[in-house]
């Protein structure tokens, strides 16, 4: 068995098998992509005199998927150099070169003959001992693997990616009975840290775990929808987040997924069971009506929502025909939007008796019961069943986790009044005294398992904060921030502030985190486990201090940040921040001058100040720009104005990478700085990162003046923002904050090539944000963003 995977091979060139080589590439890992050979020439190729021999053609379907990797969105490549590491070949002339890879997936049509014809043909040209995996969505991989050799048995099995395979976490691995122990084990190994994926084991059944359950449970919302008379708009206003489901909740997510798609996933399972079950998976006629229209979603333009104009129409599945969106609106609504918790939130909705109560329970109590009823079959444990629906859905929580959520002895006791069949094991369950899935003790989670309580089985790597937390690890907090013990000598600043706004809080807990490293630890992380890791400083209340012309606070605390910012970088225990998701404006600025940045794989960072009429005032403008001169190799001349050039770009057109690749690009990250793949194992490799400065010796950096353009390179910079202006791309109030950005940037009025210290230039940046900060159209900005979301060009 192969040790390491150097090599892969992909076998269909669609939206799902060139998403899965997009994402082998953004890992590193070298793929040759595959696909048949085109019946016949396009009048292109006809044209050129193209014959069917030459290798454009036989080569045509894999590489029209690669050029639509570069258009797609979301992106499925994190860094566009990315794609240099997909090659392209046809079934015909380049199976042979199957042998050179160690991992080799089959990702075409949902056929059973077809794959198994391309197994036979796979397995005559394979290395021995190399993996082989089929990424189907219900077809038994046991009948794939039928006929084929003893050592092709052992290293088969199903390796199902959700689509997009990039930005889905959720892999299920499906061994069959021969596949090797040994093999699930590596890849699932490799699926965790490598691909970054939540990895669960399932059980060859129809439809694996998630997109059963998940099926079944959108089967059930129609039949639930029909029954009761509610809209398609009514049914996703209760189906999203209000019960910790994604906000395309119901109808928006089929639509997303394409009508075609959802029917052709639930026929699998339509075919192969009967009875109760058969019903509810069989398609409803309104459905099939609109297949043959092609109403499919997203992708034809309408489906069961079509955007007119401004307005979003909601389809009437009685006369097909689009009528203005409605939502429900009911006392229990509103009394689980006051509610604090999700689970707080599902108790007010479903022991509700008004219409969102009786919808909610009636699609709920289904998927409990099938869920229960399905362990065992389609997997082995419920941790499985619920991190399958939470990575594979969104759901916030499992099903298991919901039933403990709204209390499993008084949903099972209105269950059963209500006639339905509550699986023995749940009742034996609450029988016996246990009336939840999951509890904890000491510090540990434990579920249910035949008859008693197992810890749960996690990756070493995972760390959860919260259960920190409750272990009393807390070793100082205040509203913003807190200060938790990791282990091993390394403490982590957590923010938690409202959507981790920077206050005066966060700057406070900081400088005391600081102290409190340099005294105890051996040195910090700085992340958090909220949405984002940060999305800037709070610009509510800089508004607010501005309109009331409080300049001097806000000079102050503009000064603060700044000096705690100094503080990161000159402190004298490594510091490491694990920025992911969105980290923005005041956000990219903590990581800046950080020892060390590890970042997760999905990480958007970007000074975006412009966008509300300012600069970046913490020190990102002179962090940056140091960031591009320390990436420079020693001892080679370099243009100091092209330097200037470049940081002035990024910060004046707000540039915001769309992966921690881009960012490296940017360079917000250079080569030092780590990039984590799975986003659960991000707190664990900064731990590790500080560890490693710490017993390597670790010294923070010495001071240095910095070279500056001055005079000459300002007015440089000036002539590419009037031009902007001039084209049409800048208005006057762009043309100003950019003069401001560029005088910063330049180092003010020195000659080209003045080395300045760092206090100069942050007293250049911070003058030059209060001056901003006072402009009545940067004020009209800021209040729009916080209004509106979204930034005004005014």
């Amino acid at each position: 068995m192969v040790k390491r995977i150097k090599r892969a091979a992909v076998l269909g060139s669609g939206v799902m098998g060139s998403g899965i080589a997009a994402h082998l590439a953004n890992v590193g890992i070298p793929t040759l992509l595959l696909d048949i050979v085109p019946r016949e020439r396009t009048k292109e190729e006809e044209a050129r005199g193209l014959t069917f021999e030459h290798t454009a053609v036989r080569n045509r379907l894999a590489n029209q998927a690669l050029q639509k990797l570069l258009k797609q969105k979301p992106a499925p490549l994190m860094a566009k150099e990315k794609l240099a590491l997909i090659e392209t070949g046809n079934f015909e002339d380049d199976l042979h070169r199957l042998a050179e890879a160690d991992w080799i997936i089959e990702v075409v049509v949902e056929n059973l003959d077809i794959k198994k014809q391309l197994f036979a043909k796979i397995d005559a040209v394979r290395r021995e001992g190399s993996i082989v995996s089929s990424n189907t969505s219900g077809i038994s991989v046991e009948a794939m693997s039928e006929g084929r050799s003893e050592d092709f048995k052992k290293h088969f099995l199903g390796t199902h990616f959700f689509n997009p395979p990039r930005y889905l976490k959720l892999l299920e691995i499906i061994p069959t009975k021969a596949t090797d122990p040994e093999v699930v084990a590596f890849m699932k190994e490799f699926g965790e840290e490598v691909l970054g994926k939540g990895v669960v084991i399932a059980k060859d059944t129809p439809n694996f775990i998630a997109n059963r359950i998940g099926t079944y449970g959108l089967l059930v919302t129609v039949r639930e929808m029909i029954k009761g008379g509610y809209s398609v708009g009514e049914v996703d206003s209760v189906t999203g987040p209000l019960i910790g489901r994604p906000k395309s909740a119901t109808f928006r997510t089929l639509d997303v997924v394409g009508l075609d798609t959802f029917i052709h996933v639930a026929n699998n399972v339509f075919e192969k069971v009967d009875g109760e079950e058969k019903e509810v998976f069989r398609t409803p006629d309104f459905m099939k009506a609109m297949l043959e229209k092609g109403w499919l979603g997203s992708k034809a333009g309408q489906g069961f929502f079509l955007k007119k104009g401004k307005d979003i129409l909601e389809l009437n599945y009685e006369t097909l025909e689009y009528e203005p969106s409605k939502k429900l609106k009911t006392p229990a609504v509103e009394m689980s939007k006051q509610a604090k918790g999700l689970s707080n939130k599902l108790k007010a909705l479903v022991y509700s008796d008004d219409r969102a109560g009786e919808l909610l329970w009636n699609i709920l109590s289904p998927v409990l019961l099938y869920s229960a009823q399905l362990l065992g079959e389609i997997a082995d444990d419920i941790v499985a069943i619920d991190r399958a629906m939470k990575w594979g859905f969104g759901w916030e929580f499992g099903p298991f986790e919901t039933w403990d959520a709204i209390g499993v002895e008084a949903s099972v006791r209105k269950m059963q009044e209500e006639g339905k069949n509550v699986p023995d094991w749940v009742a034996q369950m609450l029988a016996a005294g246990h009336t939840s899935f999951y509890k904890r003790e000491n510090g540990k989670v434990l579920v249910y398992d035949k008859g008693e309580y197992k810890p749960v089985s996690e990756n070493p790597k995972v760390i959860h904060l919260k259960r920190l937390k409750e272990e009393n690890r807390v070793i100082k907090k205040n509203s913003g921030a807190s200060l938790i013990d990791l282990g091993d000598d390394v403490a982590l600043l957590e923010f938690h502030s409202p959507n981790n706004a920077i206050g005066l809080d966060i700057v406070q807990m900081i400088n005391d985190s600081l102290e409190e490293v340099d005294r105890n630890y051996k040195g910090l992380v700085i992340g958090n486990q909220g949405k984002n890791f940060c999305v800037g400083a709070n610009l509510a209340l800089i508004l607010m201090e501005a309109q009331d012309d409080n300049y001097f606070e806000i000079e102050l605390v503009v000064r603060q940040f700044q000096q705690a910012m100094m503080n990161i970088k000159y402190s004298p225990k490594p510091v490491v921040a694990a920025p992911f998701a969105m980290t923005l404006g005041g956000g990219t600025e903590i990581c800046l001058p950080a020892a060390r940045i590890q970042a997760a794989g999905e990480t958007y960072m970007g000074l975006v100040e412009v966008g509300v009429g300012l600069i970046p005032g913490g020190g990102g403008n002179k962090e940056l720009y140091i960031k591009y001169l320390n990436s420079l190799p020693n001892g080679v001349d370099f243009d100091l104005q092209k330097v200037a050039n470049k940081v002035f770009e990024t910060i004046a057109t707000a540039k915001v990478s769309t992966s921690a690749l881009e960012a490296r690009e940017l360079n917000f990250l250079n080569r030092q700085d780590g990039i984590t793949m799975n986003g659960d194992h991000l707190l664990y490799d900064a731990k590790q990162a500080v560890i490693s400065l710490y017993d390597s010796g670790y010294q923070p950096p010495v001071r240095k003046k910095i070279p500056v353009v001055g005079e000459s390179g300002y007015a440089v910079l000036l002539l590419a923002a009037q031009s902007m202006h001039l084209s049409g791309y800048a208005t006057e109030h762009d043309v100003k904050i950019a003069k401001k950005l560029a005088y910063v940037i330049a180092g003010g009025k020195v000659p080209y090539g003045t080395e300045v210290d760092e206090q100069y230039l942050l007293d250049l940046e911070r003058e030059a944000f209060l001056s901003l900060v006072g402009e009545r159209k940067s004020q009209e900005r800021m209040q729009h963003m916080l209004v509106k979301g979204k930034t005004l060009r005014n």
